[in-house]
């Protein structure tokens, strides 16, 4: 009993030192939550705890307030490297996400005379001319200049909202639209070899397209 009880009272001191070593990374980080050495201390005191609360429990039946599990450090060394990977670059991960939804259109007559009074309501330079709405292209670009720049802005009556998808994907570097030509409606939406497709929403819209009554349908 004699040498459990030194190999309980070594387990303890062992809990004492980690405990205190996390305490003084902790200051030193000073609120940093990805430092390395705090997250090290964290696992040497997790580990520590564990041994200590098996030991007591093995010698005596008796259990610490620690509900902890031990923690591989190889696993931890890994996690920790995910944690502080590209720690120094302001942007190390691009988030893409990528939308398309498709629209009938009942009257193109409509469809621009609607974005025509749009684009006479917006702000002009002094004896600057406006020039008329031509194409129903035209019409969808000067909507969402005219709103709040999304798809959204096209949720009106002169147009019927048909199905749509929305994928996002991790890409290893943002979009730079100068690299496409104004007519590339391809390139700007492909996605490169390393870049990686995380998640689509496919949007389906029910609408009878027999229906004029304009009512647009139900979306999923």
């Amino acid at each position: 009993m004699t040498d459990r009880h030194a190999e309980l009272d070594t387990a303890l001191e062992r809990v004492i030192s980690a405990a205190r070593a996390h305490l003084t990374a902790v200051k030193a980080a000073d609120g940093r939550t990805d430092d390395d050495q705090v997250w090290r201390a964290y696992v040497e005191l997790n580990n520590a705890s564990f041994e200590y609360d098996e030991l007591l429990l093995d010698a005596f039946g008796e259990v610490t307030p620690w509900d902890v599990d031990a923690i591989d450090p190889d696993e931890a060394d890994r996690q920790l490297a995910m944690l502080t990977e590209g720690a120094d670059d302001p942007h190390p991960r691009v988030v893409s996400v990528r939308q398309r939804r498709d629209y009938r259109v009942p009257s193109v007559s409509a469809l621009l005379r609607i974005a025509e009074s749009a684009r006479q309501a917006a702000p002009q330079a002094d004896g600057e001319s406006v020039a008329p709405v031509e194409s129903v292209g035209e019409a969808l670009l000067e909507l969402m200049q005219a709103g709040d720049g999304s798809l959204g802005a096209l949720d009106i009556p002169e147009l019927e909202s048909l199905n749509g998808v929305v994928v996002v994907a991790e890409v290893t570097a943002g979009l730079d639209p100068e690299e496409f030509d104004d007519t590339d409606g391809t390139g700007p939406f492909q996605l490169d070899a390393d870049d990686r497709v995380v998640d689509r929403l496919d949007e389906h819209t029910y609408v009878d397209l027999e229906d004029e009554s304009g009512d647009g349908g139900r979306r999923e």
